[in-house]
């Protein structure tokens, strides 16, 4: 699994976790800074925080554009020193609706999301050409996909730990050194500041391994090295299979991103507020990292290795099969569980998964029968539509959202099993799998070498009008039965998987 990838590829994916693991830190709690700290309406929060993210997610576009003209490792390091200015201006405390001052720390505020913002242009989407770069090399070339699948599961450790650091440290800000709970805020934002030091040291201390792909091609021709030379019919060809891929992404985003809305909504409203028994195992971070190690040992240990190797992993199995089964015989009888824990288990599956995934495609690719990456793609789009046909199976017996509302007032509210949403969310991830991964690793292929940083910001952007029509499940949200709300996305990503097959041919003929 790891083994017969370039040692660029670690330092990068490194890299890119601890500068994850920040912006997910920062994210977890700044919707309730900007209420608690300036005390603004949830709307007027709400329109920040998602203006905020549609930033995150257009800019690359202009980073990339940027890095096609001045080199890809420039853009990187700028982007890093620029988000560190920006989480900064976060982290020192300059006041709020405590001490009546608003102006200063609003403005700082203001400032600081355009810099991380900026700054994540320059650094996300150019760090994955770098790491498509690699693989241009004729020796990894056949490698390219599950190296993205490892690349993409390093960004879902940052955020699996992510929510809970940023709750312990201001728990810890708040009862080991007395601040308030307004000022405990900047604490988070002081692991992301951390964070992107941890990040910038990794990429220059490892930098000799992956120096070589830093560069535009056309900064790669003028230093000797070989470019792939296209006609102006093959440029065109490639760019319009990336942006049917590109439209095809958007429908998958906007069923995916539910989590953070309509499938929230039914943890809140739904899902019975107390799990009980070994159910509770579930909801402990530390019992999923367990799952996760042990995973991994499993595969270490029945994989290729040497016996050195081997005798480590077993080790580290029985280590996390002990931890689990002191959980199992302590866990408690209930516990209370809020709606946003379920968030946990996507990053969760990703991490867990992965190994699977490169196992299930390492197999076929032996046999010769390993899909392309639009075919794993055009999968993606049919398991994320499985995700809801489940959703909306479990969903026929019970309420719409405003019954629902009425019900639980009386007392007669019907619930579901959180295993429904646990369920559902290990499905969507299967999806993910197939298609976050696979469409990064297909833009890196296909894309024109001039053009390589713009089409990865594409690919972002179209993660971002996704994102915003996202808010269409808000707006079934109401008097609709629930299983009428889930087919909904049902049909969006049938319809858009029955798209991408269709034009299969196209999309598989522009990676020859």
């Amino acid at each position: 699994m790891f083994s017969n990838q370039p040692k660029g590829l670690f330092a990068l994916a490194l890299a890119n976790t601890g500068e994850r693991f920040g912006y997910y830190t920062m994210l977890a709690v700044f919707a309730l800074f900007l209420r608690a700290n300036f005390g603004l309406a949830p709307g007027t929060a709400g329109l920040i925080y998602s203006s905020f993210l549609g930033l995150v997610y257009f800019l690359p576009l202009v980073g990339g554009i940027l890095a096609d003209k001045i080199g890809y490792g420039k853009c990187v390091t700028i982007g890093i020193i620029v988000m560190f200015i920006g989480y900064l201006l976060l982290a020192i405390p300059l006041g709020g609706i405590d001490n009546g001052a608003i102006a200063l720390p609003m403005t700082a505020m203001f400032a600081a999301l355009v810099l991380i913002s900026f700054g994540t242009g320059l650094f996300k989407g150019n760090l994955q050409v770098m790491v498509g770069n690699l693989y241009d090399d004729p020796k990894y070339a056949d490698r390219r996909d599950a190296a993205f699948s490892l690349f993409y599961m390093a960004i879902n450790i940052g955020a699996m730990f992510a929510p809970t650091a940023a709750v312990k440290i201001m728990a810890w800000a708040q009862e080991a050194l007395g601040y308030s709970v307004n000022d405990s805020y900047h604490f988070a934002f002081m692991v992301a500041c951390a964070s992107l030091v941890f990040s910038i040291a990794i990429y220059y201390a490892c930098r000799p391994w992956f120096k070589h792909v830093e560069h535009t091609a056309k900064q790669a021709a003028a230093a000797g090295q070989q470019v792939e030379q296209l006609t102006p019919e093959q440029t065109k060809k490639r760019i319009v299979a990336l942006c049917l891929v590109f439209t095809v992404v958007l429908f998958f985003w906007m069923a995916f991103h539910q989590n953070g809305l309509t499938l929230t909504y039914f943890a809140n409203e739904f899902v019975t507020p107390v799990v009980t028994g070994v159910q509770t195992m579930a909801f402990d971070i530390i019992n999923l990292v367990m799952v996760a190690i042990l995973v991994y040992a499993l595969f270490g240990l029945f994989g290729e290795g040497s016996r050195k190797a081997k005798m480590i992993w077993s080790c580290v199995g029985i280590v996390s099969m002990a931890v689990l089964a002191y959980k199992l015989f302590n866990h408690p009888a209930s516990i209370e569980i809020a709606a946003p824990i379920f968030q946990q288990f996507n990053p969760f599956y990703v991490v867990a998964l992965t190994p699977i995934s490169l196992a299930i495609f390492g197999a076929l690719a032996k046999r010769k029968k390993e899909p392309s990456a639009p075919r794993k793609i055009a999968y993606g789009m049919v398991v994320a539509a499985a995700a809801y046909v489940f959703m909306a199976l479990c969903s026929v017996n019970l309420l719409s959202p405003s019954a629902q509302e009425l019900a639980r007032v009386g007392g007669d509210a019907t619930f579901a099993n959180a295993n429904v949403l646990i369920i559902t969310y290990l499905i969507l991830t299967f999806g993910e799998l197939l298609l976050s991964p696979m469409g990064i690793s297909f833009v890196s292929k296909v894309a024109p070498p001039q053009y390589k940083g713009a089409m990865m910001g594409l690919w972002f952007v179209a993660t971002a009008l996704g994102n915003m029509l996202v808010a269409v499940g808000g707006f079934l949200w109401g008097s609709l039965p629930l299983w009428l709300v889930w087919s909904v996305f049902v049909g969006v990503c049938l319809v858009a998987a029955i798209f991408m097959f269709a034009i299969m041919g196209k999309l598989e003929d522009a990676t020859k």
